[in-house]
């Protein structure tokens, strides 16, 4: 017999699976990533994987089943992170939101002159 949960996980898992892949595919485009139609394969593929496993064996562990199902999500997320970072080297001198680097935060954290640590170099 046929569950009523299995039914639906398949009626909405194959349309999801194929959104997934036309996301994927469209941001990959999108941020000049390479090879777009392939990190869209991976994450719809093991998505689809996942969800077959959910169907079709049912003595699968879940957690098993979901990590399996979000492996590919997960890689393409993980490159689509270093692929758009940029080259300049960090500054741990200040916030990289700050426009003036560590002179604004230096000014705005209230110490005064009078204070202990005025004399100090904040990092």
């Amino acid at each position: 017999m046929v569950s009523v949960t299995s039914t639906a996980v398949a009626t909405l898992g194959v349309p999801a699976v194929a959104a997934l892949f036309a996301i994927v595919y469209w941001d990959a485009q999108r941020i000049e990533m390479a090879r777009p139609r392939l990190w869209a394969a991976i994450a719809s593929g093991t998505a689809a994987f996942g969800l077959g496993l959910y169907l079709f064996a049912p003595s699968a562990p879940m957690p098993g089943v979901i990590m399996t199902a979000n492996t590919g999500s997960v890689l393409y997320t993980f490159e689509r992170e270093v692929s758009t970072e940029d080259d300049d080297p960090a500054d741990p001198g200040w916030l990289p939101n700050e426009p003036t680097g560590g002179e604004a935060s230096l000014e705005s954290s209230g110490s005064s002159e009078g204070s202990s640590d005025a004399g100090e170099e904040r990092v």
